[in-house]
């Protein structure tokens, strides 16, 4: 299994205090150093092209973000959504690092990818990013299979936050699957059941309180037989674990035993029907001792033959 990171994404800041910051990145990479993870095969992300973001985003977007990328100091995208002198490169190796990993998955030099890096991408929509996110990673990476002749994608993203740019940019596009599960009521306030797009949107919002029963009955109810019936060639996970109970940006309840457990579900899918490629890519998470805890168990039931 592959392991893609680089280091400008620990160098991207949005300023002191800010939740989505470095030390986020730092405690994934020291949990994937234990010794079990010895096999991973760790590889520098390369860049994301032009080429490759706009087969996901507007050109106006990612004219935007590379004009205005500051030479010193901050410069604020919206309200939440700040650019550091190495945000922009950090972007584009986080989108660029999905995109290698699809081809690899795609080329049969490794099925399994997942990749360390940020900033997240989820909220980014067609030609806005918001929501600490600059480009779209697992989008760019979506359509960068679709591009090279995959005819089914499912992204499954259990982020605590709705990942509304993934919906926006696939919303009539029946080639690739989305479903979600994300607290509700939570920012951005999408992902009700009834955004359903061209039939490709499948969305399992959880109320504030729920836990491990909630969330593994949407996943078995909704999620899981979405997935199986769409019988995607690749899978794609938007892997954000700030749906943790010790998570301090939300309200579920969740353990890093139940990122293992529906992570060893979406394994067995894609050993089924996807020729057991499934590239993950890190998200939200906002407590450190979760995020080692939750990446660990992800990867390692990633990892499980």
């Amino acid at each position: 299994m592959l392991l893609y990171t680089h280091p400008s994404c620990l160098l991207h800041s949005a300023g002191p205090g800010h939740p989505e910051s470095p030390s986020r990145l730092q405690a994934v990479l020291d949990a994937l150093d234990d010794d079990m993870f010895r096999a991973l095969d760790r590889i520098e992300a390369p860049r994301a092209t032009r080429e490759q973001l706009a087969l996901a985003h507007a050109p106006e977007l990612i004219d935007l973000l590379f004009d205005n990328a500051p030479r010193d100091g901050f410069v604020r995208v919206d309200a939440d959504t700040v650019m550091c002198p190495d945000s922009l490169e950090a972007a584009l190796r986080a989108a660029g690092a999905v995109c290698a990993a699809v081809d690899a998955a795609i080329d049969g030099r490794c099925a399994r990818a997942f990749c360390a890096v940020r900033p997240p991408g989820h909220h980014a929509t067609r030609d806005a990013a918001m929501g600490f996110c600059l480009f779209n990673n697992v989008a760019v990476g979506a359509a960068q299979a679709l591009a090279r002749g995959i005819e089914r994608v499912a992204i499954v993203d259990f982020d605590v936050h709705h990942g509304n740019g993934t919906q926006d940019i696939f919303w009539n596009d029946a080639r690739v699957l989305y479903a979600s599960t994300h607290q509700s009521p939570l920012y951005p306030g999408t992902g009700a059941r009834s955004e359903t797009g061209a039939g490709n949107i499948v969305n399992a919002p959880l109320p504030p309180g729920s836990g491990s029963a909630e969330f593994r009955a949407a996943c078995e109810q909704v999620v899981l037989p979405a997935v199986r019936a769409f019988a995607p060639q690749l899978l794609l996970i938007s892997a954000g674990f700030d749906a943790h109970a010790l998570d301090p940006l939300a309200d579920l309840n969740l353990t890093a035993r139940d990122y293992a457990w529906l992570t060893s579900e979406l394994v067995d899918i894609a050993h089924k029907c996807a020729s057991q490629r499934i590239v993950s890519s890190l998200e939200g998470g906002y407590s450190l001792t979760a995020l080692r805890e939750s990446a660990a168990a992800h990867v390692a039931a990633l990892m499980a033959e």
